[in-house]
């Protein structure tokens, strides 16, 4: 705790510094920046027969501090995760210790990074270097990039080093080259916009195999373009990567070597009140990890649980539901071979897609009426790779468009309408299917959801608002249904309270559940909580309960354990 106070002072010192040196940031330079704190006291729940860990007060905190003069710049991001990271983070976050440092160089033709950086090649199938603290994911690349700019129509990059993993790097060495070509500009198109990227990713590492069946370098490469007219556009992306050995079941195999792909397609028409967007996606053995060999840490958990080690992004390409109950069954992409003997369980990836449709009735018209009414319409479906599996020795042959059993779907419609310039409600109605022994490679549980959650937010004044969420989940297995409401309130643009429960009821016990050992039932998973926001500084608290189960930011997610305490964040930026 006294670190974290030790950051927030120099955080805070940084923050003065900036303001009161107007003058000579212009002329100098600048500081710039951001701390972030999140901490949690976890505490005993009796009636859910959880016992705090042996250290109860738990944090993660972050600052960064960058220094810009003229074309350089330098920053550094310091990380503290003491006495321990909250829980179920990567384990290899411990103590204090400097996560990232960088000296970058800029102008309009080069820009030369040295030290830890991010980057995406196009939709990131190949390669993607982020941070999410949520998530507890910083797979930044230490080493060196250079992007050249030979022309306002052309970029170039190019990139080396060894992927970021806890406070240390990853054994594997990554090489990286991209470009984008923009034909709009080169062929003097007016109307339209024309681009061509293409891409090559490297992954370079040693094997403990005599005679390994594949090469310890991994080359992958990749190919897009993407078109626009007035209102319609169109990307696609096709990736390719080499033979690699295949995880097997959680180390890798000398006899079990594949190649993988992807092919990523994205159209759609947008106009005022009016949107389409169709994404249909093609994944097979893509799962491209800096360090074939995951890292263990106990008979259950991996690394490959914290996302470390991650080269590519692969997001779930679903709904991103704000709805609590329509994110307990969460579908996470299938990127991954698995074949489980012991259960029948074969997959290879994924085929399937995404539809979202938009449509506003005019103001004045019938089902407008004076405010306009707005629908949206969301699909999506996806399904195991069709084609010839072999449980033993393990091996497959896919179709290319065929599709296998079902992983997931979803269709939901939402309905919203303003009806005075102080009252505007929603509501959505979601169906949902999902396969836990298919994408989890788990236990034989399907399940087939409804859920319908209404929503009202009430202006009470110019300043303070009122809205309430609720929602009820009707399930034909594992846990069954459930009910959920939010009361929030906005006293004014500094402070907002809120209070939520969600509860779970029609159960049977001694009926086939997905969990039935990380939360009891017939309990209340009860929060509230405030926040106050002053210009670039937040303060949040809350008490109450976490369900066990999966947190997810962008179609990327981490499991959570139940748990039940304080948690306090703080975020500001300088």
């Amino acid at each position: 705790m006294k670190k974290l106070l030790l950051l927030i002072a120099i955080c805070s010192s940084i923050s003065i510094f900036s303001q009161n040196t107007t003058k000579e940031v212009n002329t100098k330079g600048r500081f710039f920046g951001g701390l972030e704190s999140n901490s949690q006291w976890y505490l005993n729940d009796v009636e859910r027969g959880i016992n705090h860990p042996d250290n109860p007060i738990r944090s993660n905190n972050y600052l960064l501090v960058n220094y810009n003069y003229g074309k350089w710049t330098a920053g550094i991001q310091a990380e503290s995760y003491d006495p321990q990271p909250l829980l179920n983070f990567n384990p290899k976050y411990i103590k204090t210790n400097l996560g990232t440092y960088f000296l970058n160089y800029k102008t309009e033709k080069i820009d030369v990074t040295a030290g830890y950086f991010y980057e995406q090649f196009g939709s990131g199938l190949l390669l993607r270097s982020w941070e999410d603290r949520s998530l507890g994911i910083n797979n930044a690349i230490r080493g060196g990039k250079i992007v050249l700019r030979p022309t306002e129509n052309l970029s170039f990059t190019g990139l080396y080093g060894n992927q970021r993993t806890g406070f240390d790097v990853s054994k594997g060495t990554i090489y990286g080259f991209n470009s984008e070509i923009n034909m709009s500009g080169i062929l003097k198109m007016e109307n339209s916009e024309f681009s061509l990227g293409f891409s090559y990713v490297g992954r370079d590492e040693k094997t403990n195999f005599e005679n390994p069946n594949f090469k310890e370098l991994t080359n992958s490469f990749a190919g897009r373009f993407n078109y626009s007219h007035q209102s319609f556009y169109i990307n696609s992306e096709y990736n390719y990567k080499t033979d690699d050995a295949i995880l097997y079941p959680i180390t890798v195999s000398n006899t079990f070597v594949k190649p993988g792909s992807a092919l990523l397609t994205n159209f759609g028409y947008s106009k005022k009140g009016f949107g389409l967007d169709v994404s249909l996606r093609r994944i097979e053995n893509m799962n491209f990890l800096s360090e074939r060999n995951p890292e263990v840490f106990s008979p259950e958990q991996t690394s490959l649980a914290f996302n470390d080690r991650m080269m590519n992004f692969v997001p779930s390409l679903t709904k991103q539901h704000h709805s609590n109950l329509a994110n307990i069954y969460v579908f996470q992409a299938q990127k991954s071979v698995s074949i489980v003997s012991d259960n029948g369980i074969a997959k290879a990836g994924e085929i399937g897609g995404q539809i979202d449709f938009f449509y506003e009735f005019k103001k004045g018209s019938s089902l407008g009426g004076k405010y306009g009414t707005k629908i949206a319409i969301n699909a999506s479906n996806w399904f195991n790779l069709s084609g010839d599996y072999t449980l033993y020795p393990p091996d497959y042959k896919t179709d290319f468009l065929g599709t296998g059993k079902k992983y997931f779907s979803d269709y939901n419609l939402e309905i919203s309408k303003k009806f005075n310039s102080n009252l505007q409600g929603s509501i959505v109605f979601i169906n949902q299917f999902y396969d836990h022994q298919l994408i989890a490679a788990s236990l034989n549980i399907q399940v087939n959801s409804y859920i319908i959650a209404p929503e009202i937010s009430y202006k009470l004044t110019n300043t303070k608002s009122l809205r309430i969420a609720a929602e009820h989940m009707w399930a034909d297995s594992d846990r069954k249904n459930w009910a959920a409401m939010m009361v929030e309130y906005n006293h004014n643009i500094n402070w907002s309270f809120y209070v939520s429960d969600m509860y779970n009821y029609g159960f049977d016990k001694n009926s086939n559940l997905i969990d039935d050992v990380s939360d009891h039932f017939k309990i209340h998973f009860y929060n509230l909580g405030t926040a106050y926001t002053k210009g670039s500084t937040r303060i949040a608290l809350s008490y109450g309960r976490q369900r066990g189960g999966l947190v997810c930011a962008g179609g990327i997610c981490r499991f959570v354990p139940p748990s039940s305490g304080v948690t306090l964040s703080l975020t500001k930026s300088f």
